[in-house]
């Protein structure tokens, strides 16, 4: 009772101060824009397939949109939401290759191996390459498929690389992050190198350029060298906002009042990145796309509080399976939507993109079984039901066990200690260790009421491993029902045992030092031949399960590469 009425008072207090001021359920907050009267004329049908262009943000908080009502500037993202359907119960995961991975393949990561953390830049592991990849379905269908911006799905074999995997052009970074204008990146003390790649060759002559404007160039310059008569997929994945937090100076100084020096850098590169979405909007006008184009936009995860990003109102952060590491900001802006300016609350997640961009440019589905995703368009354009009733966020059975798990709060059927979290309905289940759970206002304000840091201490100390929520009633997630409503946990832990007898073997090797930068003349790429891939794969096999006799034959090796690399690190210094 104690926590019930702190969590009032909390509330109350935050209304009052006007911090829960933007109502969860109006469609907007922002006014609509009337379009232009040359867009009033265009045909709402399909004539043919239509120029798809969808732009992933990394790392962008929900709260961290104007029409969410932050006090970040983002004009261009405002009016293309207003102007199509904002999808206000979509869904993402907590983390940047998962995101990526189900885009690219419609499937949940229990079903591609990648279920457990990210690929790491010296990891011999990527994207399965059995899987038939979005780019690759729309080559089919007589698309011209670019990427533009970052991959994070492996490149350890040149197999692994976007232009292997459907992309005819790609202009981008391999690994997580970036400098945005050297293009370095570090995967630890001395593992450093350039990461710029102009299809497969490394892209050396264009550092020094911020990558927001970059990579808007080259998508301006992709349309403006192709046909409108022929239809075109350019995958945009900004490397904004994602850390380090740099941003043009004129940016910045738009934020100047704000007193937190993360949140001020963080915004710069939001309203930077809404820049860029603009000139994309503009140029696809200018060279004749715009009127038979869908634009989907989309975050890959929730946003990174201590490094500037707000998921604000709701609960937890990036890498968390709570509402702010997997609610995702997403929209439909397109001409040929039936029933454009408007809210969809229909249930949507990140797999989904797959089947419906592939219906919509007229593609073949039937020999691609086994996808998780749903065609979600009709739920879009034309604001009917949607075929999806449930997601499962994840099971990571090799992250950190929880503590006061055990298979007896489970009902005997599953293991509440394992990392899990699904959504069936109007219900949400956690197991395991959910994350960092706490609610994080955004971080201008100042003098916020201790009351709220108190409740969340008394939260985490509770041994608990299962949590559930009616996300539809209680979206902020506050009020735990497990307790109330067994028959409910046990309903949705009967769902996460079905899944989890569909999953495949974790796929995430040990580090491999021959993918060392050094070693492939300062720059992240490739270092595994096809002569030598299964030597350092062990695709398919959970870590407990490798073969140890490989392990051994490269011992010597991995002790050589590891004396090289304390020498070099020590030249450096």
């Amino acid at each position: 009772m104690a926590v019930y009425a702190l969590t009032g008072f909390s509330l109350v207090s935050l209304l009052s101060f006007g911090y829960l001021s933007w109502d969860w359920m109006k469609p907007s907050l922002v006014a609509d824009v009337a379009t232009d009267p040359m867009e009033k004329s265009l045909p709402p049908a399909f004539t043919r397939p239509p120029h798809i262009i969808f732009i992933l943000t990394d790392d962008q908080g929900y709260h961290d949109v104007g029409y969410h009502g932050s006090d970040i500037q983002t004009p261009t993202l405002d009016r293309l939401a207003a102007e199509g359907v904002k999808l206000e119960n979509y869904y993402i995961q907590p983390i940047c290759t998962p995101s990526r991975s189900q885009l690219i393949t419609g499937r949940y990561q229990i079903h591609t191996g990648l279920q457990h953390s990210i690929i790491r830049p010296r990891q011999p592991n990527c994207l399965p390459l059995d899987q038939v990849t979005l780019p690759q379905k729309l080559q089919e269908a007589g698309y011209s498929t670019h990427m533009v911006g970052k991959w994070h799905l492996g490149f350890y074999k040149k197999e692994c690389l976007p232009t292997r995997r459907g992309f005819d052009t790609f202009l981008g970074s391999l690994t997580g992050n970036v400098d945005y204008y050297t293009y370095d990146n570090c995967d630890g003390p001395g593992v450093c190198g350039y990461d710029l790649h102009e299809g497969e060759d490394v892209a050396w002559d264009q550092s020094g350029k911020y990558s927001t404007f970059l990579y808007a160039q080259r998508v301006s310059k992709i349309l403006a060298s192709h046909s409108p008569k022929e239809p075109i997929f350019i995958y945009v994945a900004f490397q904004a906002v994602h850390t380090p937090l740099q941003s043009p100076k004129e940016y910045i100084y738009r934020y100047r009042s704000m007193g937190n020096v993360a949140r001020r850098k963080y915004a710069a590169m939001v309203t930077c990145m809404d820049e860029a979405v603009k000139n994309i909007t503009w140029a696809l006008k200018k060279y004749g796309y715009y009127d038979n184009s869908v634009i989907v936009f989309s975050t890959d995860n929730g946003g990174q509080t201590f490094s500037g990003g707000s998921n604000w109102p709701l609960r937890g952060r990036k890498g968390t399976y709570w509402e702010g590491g997997v609610r995702g900001i997403g929209f439909v802006h397109s001409p040929l939507i039936k029933r454009k300016r408007r809210t969809s609350w229909a249930l949507v997640h990140i797999t989904d993109w797959y089947p419906t961009l592939v219906s919509l440019a007229r593609g073949n589905l039937s020999n691609v079984p086994g996808l998780d995703g749903y065609n979600v368009w009709p739920a879009i354009s034309e604001g009917k039901e949607s075929p999806r009733t449930e997601i499962l966020h994840n099971i990571d059975p090799l992250y950190n066990h929880a503590k006061y798990g055990s298979l007896e709060d489970g009902f005997g059927i599953w293991n509440t200690a394992v990392q899990a979290s699904i959504r069936v309905g109007e219900w949400k289940l956690l197991t395991g260790d959910p994350g960092y759970s706490d609610w994080i206002p955004p971080q201008t304000l100042t003098n916020f009421p201790g009351s709220w840091w108190n409740l969340e201490r008394l939260t985490d100390g509770l041994r608990k491993s299962v949590w559930l929520f009616n996300i539809t009633a209680d979206p902020y997630e506050r009020y735990d029902l497990s307790d109330q409503r067994p028959d409910v946990v046990r309903t949705l832990l009967m769902r996460l045992v079905h899944y989890n007898q569909t999953a495949i073997p974790v796929r995430y090797p040990a580090e491999n030092p021959r993918a060392h930068p050094d070693f492939n003349g300062g720059a992240w790429g490739p270092w595994a031949s096809e002569d030598d891939a299964d030597e350092w794969e062990g695709i398919g096999e959970p870590l407990k399960s490798r073969n140890k006799k490989k392990k051994c034959k490269i011992c010597k090796l991995r002790s050589f590469f590891r004396k090289l690399n304390t020498r070099l690190m020590s030249n450096r210094i």
